[in-house]
């Protein structure tokens, strides 16, 4: 279950408001999520090229984020713009962050190398309801595997697209995007179809919950 696709989940959309951004891993590397102000998702390396400060630690105006170290500024195609401690240069286009294909689908941003092809998710839907994020100390395939073993009730597994698993129910259904995050640590990204019910947000919310303490718990056993 392990993802063969191009695209890989990094976080929940909700959970990235237009003026923020949030820093994560996908394979042991540094990637910053931010949304501008009129909505567009980007995804880019966690890294300022003039000193290495964390782009996630920055701020977001407009249509450009800056690094909070010393504010040097870059626009959506991650080319700097200012700096402002020498406010009148040109600044050269060497000076850019290196950027990812952004793409929001099912209530999920996802990433992706430059030109890769969006249709590979074309079989999810446009949008979704947030759960929540889940992080586990498992690998991508394990965490999808401890999925499909245990279900919430009134759920089952149908096939899906690589790297996810989708749960089919009475309420809807559930998909669920693993975000791997390095060799042993996964985020799994879950979200409903629009049509769900708070109530069965709620119920799903604290199913993925409980599926984490028991993880943990086997983890604490086997040690």
């Amino acid at each position: 279950m392990t993802s063969a696709s191009a695209w890989i989940p990094v976080a929940l959309s909700a959970d990235i408001e237009a003026g923020t951004s949030a820093g994560t891993l996908v394979n042991g590397e540094e990637r910053v999520v931010w949304r501008d102000e009129k909505g567009e998702i980007h995804v880019w390396e966690d890294r300022c090229p003039h000193r290495g400060m964390r782009m996630s630690f920055g701020f977001v105006r407009g249509d450009h984020i800056a690094c909070l170290y010393h504010g040097w500024r870059y626009d959506t195609g991650g080319q700097c713009r200012h700096i402002p401690a020498h406010p009148d240069l040109e600044v050269p286009k060497t000076i850019k962050v290196p950027t990812f294909a952004a793409i929001e689908r099912a209530g999920i941003v996802w990433m992706a190398c430059e030109g890769a092809d969006p249709a590979s998710l074309a079989g999810l839907p446009g949008s979704g309801e947030p759960v929540r994020s889940l992080f586990l100390e498992l690998s991508a395939n394990a965490a999808l595997l401890a999925v499909t073993a245990a279900p919430p009730e009134g759920y089952r597994p149908v096939p899906g697209a690589s790297g996810t698993v989708t749960l089919q129910g009475n309420e809807g259904s559930v998909l669920i995007a693993a975000q791997p995050r390095d060799a042993g640590r996964t985020a799994l990204h879950i979200t409903v179809s629009d049509d769900t019910s708070a109530a069965t947000r709620r119920s799903l919310a604290l199913w993925a919950a409980d599926l984490r303490n028991r993880i943990e718990a086997q983890a604490m056993e086997a040690a």
